[in-house]
């Protein structure tokens, strides 16, 4: 009979089975002796049957262990790892949820990483700290627990935030394992249901042989993942220093390039065409004061005046839109603005064009006022002394033709002297002329013919390059001493009137210029006032001119002046219409009528110049 039961535990035959030999026996008539030996045979088999199937079920989970190791091994990224951890787990203890904790050493608690079966979203965010619920027990002492009805398990520190997430999972039985590498914790493993159960001994090491696979899988993807990370960021590295590296040598071999184009004598003009050759683009240098040197980029908006303030402040590049600028100062003055329109360009290669292009603009300043001082001295002769000689060939090697026409002009100012005396030295190296610094005013002997409009054009383009007002006389005389006298009387004469700012020479001061000139043209002050009335007289045999000294004498009064010409009302009213017309509008207005006045006077003594030819149609 005990040949049965070991047939029976050859089939691994269920547990029922074992009760056929026995009951086969009785219903033979077996003794009690007999059946009682079955009964111990059949208690002895189930036993043999207990221990085979725990042996089998030990296999099983070892082998689902080592499968599950291979697995972790396998993974490379660190989700991957946890999750495959915590998916074992729940099928490895068939439970209805599995979830891990890993610890914040930051904060110095633990919270949930992952989760396996979750159904609520608090339960997914929940952090436990050290000692608070089974989670924060096990994590705080480093062993395994669990409990077959956690509400009503004691041992556990109970909090509100973690029983209700627990409570909204539906959670009763909770085993958890410490994740440990050597004395560390660094989180915890779960295996959970949702009714009450007992977790076996067995099951306990179940759980904590994987998480002590899961502990090395997850260290170990960890240090592969900073690993991996290091070597792209030394990758990264590499390729920031390739092309730091590259982008230096081409900026240097840029700057090679415009480093020899200064030494072969080129200009502004060459490097700009290094930099757009090299970078592309279009590109446009400007002055000190804003002005084109060469290049276009468009219309630009005070924004890019503000980021050139920005480079200058820097010391570098800075964008603006599409507009890469780099800008250059000396002692605080700007010197010159680069303005690249580029979507991407080098910024260094921008910013050592500004810097060549600044030295030539240094250079040429420094040559300019080396020729200024040449120039300086030259019209400091011309006007201190006048018959020195050798003067004229002086001016002829400087490219000065003194006997052409030129135009003397004095320039009042109350801004930078340097800046000021640059500007002249400039202006007369351009303009084939003369110019020298003083305190607060400058000196220029330009070629031309019309001083006032020479003197307009001075006073405007100094004020705009010193931004303060700049005051211009000029004169025309031959005599450079006496033309210099006259245009200072002028500027002096220009501020005092409150035409500060302004340009004119003695001629187009009225009386003033009367006044202040050194060859009083009296007929040519009476005919440029009152030429028209004269001439009209002439022509015509009438007494415009009486008519009009009667009107000022009578203050105005056109009565007045009837009765003392003895003439009617509405005859003296024409002849003012006709005058008016003759002098044009405003010659009524105080300033115009004291010029008219005095011209009246002069006229009366004999001051006039000679009338026009009588035509054939005067009367």
């Amino acid at each position: 009979m005990s040949r049965r039961f070991l047939e029976l535990l050859a089939r691994e035959a269920s547990a029922v089975e074992f009760e056929g030999p026995i009951i086969q026996a009785r219903a033979a008539g077996a003794d009690a002796a007999t059946v009682e030996e079955l009964e111990l045979a059949k208690v002895d088999a189930l036993k043999v049957r207990a221990l085979l199937k725990r042996r089998a079920r030990r296999e099983a989970e070892l082998s689902a262990l080592y499968d599950t190791a291979n697995d972790l091994a396998a993974l490379r990224d660190l989700d991957a790892v946890l999750e495959a951890i915590v998916h074992r787990a729940r099928q490895l203890l068939a439970t209805d949820t599995a979830y891990l904790t890993l610890h914040d050493p930051a904060r110095g608690d633990t919270y949930m990483q992952v989760t396996d079966g979750s159904i609520s979203a608090k339960f997914r965010a929940l952090r436990l700290a050290m000692g608070a619920g089974l989670g924060g027990l096990v994590a705080q002492s480093a062993t395994p627990y669990a409990t077959a009805d956690y509400f009503a398990d004691a041992r556990f520190h109970h909090k509100n935030h973690i029983d209700e997430a627990v409570t909204e999972e539906g959670l009763v039985a909770i085993l958890g394992v410490p994740l440990r590498l050597g004395q560390r914790v660094i989180g915890v493993l779960f295996a959970a249901n949702r009714s009450a159960r007992p977790f076996l001994q067995e099951e306990v090491s179940l759980l904590a042989s994987l998480a002590a696979h899961a502990a090395v899988a997850i260290d170990n993807a960890r240090l592969l993942q900073e690993t991996r990370n290091a070597l792209e960021e030394l990758s990264a590295a590499h390729r920031t220093v390739r092309q730091h590296g590259q982008a230096v040598e081409r900026a240097a071999l840029a700057h090679d390039r415009m480093t020899s184009l200064v030494l072969r004598g080129g200009g502004i003009e060459d490097v700009a065409a290094v930099v757009t050759d090299v970078l592309g683009g279009s590109l446009a240098v400007l002055d000190d004061l804003g002005r084109p040197i060469t290049g276009d980029v468009g219309e630009l908006d005070p924004g890019v005046f503000e980021a050139a303030q920005a480079s200058r402040a820097l010391g570098r590049t800075v964008r603006r839109a599409d507009l890469l600028i780099a800008s250059v100062d000396v002692g605080g003055e700007p010197l010159c603005t680069l303005i690249l329109r580029s979507d991407d360009a080098d910024e260094r290669i921008l910013e050592r064009a500004a810097l060549v292009c600044a030295l030539l603009l240094l250079f040429r300043r420094s040559v300019a006022e080396a020729e200024g001082r040449v120039r300086g001295e030259l019209l400091d002769d011309l006007i201190s002394r006048p018959g020195s000689p050798g003067l004229a060939d002086r001016a002829r090697r400087l490219g000065v033709d003194l006997t052409a026409p030129h135009v003397m002009v004095v320039v009042r100012h109350e801004g930078q002297r340097e800046r000021a005396a640059f500007w002249a030295s400039s202006q007369a190296a351009l303009r084939h002329g003369l110019a020298a610094g003083r305190a607060g005013e400058v000196v220029l002997l330009l070629p031309g013919g019309d001083a006032g409009a020479v003197a307009q054009r001075v006073a405007a383009e100094l004020s705009a390059s010193l931004h303060t007002p700049a005051t211009a006389g000029a004169s025309r005389k031959s005599d450079v001493a006496a033309a210099y006298q006259e245009a200072r009387r002028c500027a002096a004469a220009l501020i005092a009137l409150g035409r500060t700012g302004d340009g004119a020479s003695a001629s187009e001061l009225g009386f003033v210029g009367l006044l202040i000139g050194d060859v009083r043209d009296v007929p040519g002050y009476v005919g440029s006032v009152l030429g028209p009335v004269v001439e009209y007289d002439a022509r015509r045999g009438t007494v415009l001119a009486d008519t009009l000294a009667a009107y000022f004498g009578s203050g105005g009064s056109p009565s007045r002046t009837a009765d003392a010409m003895h003439i009617h009302v509405n005859t003296v009213t024409q002849r003012l219409d006709r005058i008016g017309k003759l002098l044009g509008d405003g010659w009524l207005e105080p300033e115009r009528a004291l010029e008219i006045q005095l011209a009246l006077r002069l006229h009366r003594l004999g001051h006039t110049s000679p009338p026009q030819t009588v035509g054939p149609d005067a009367i």
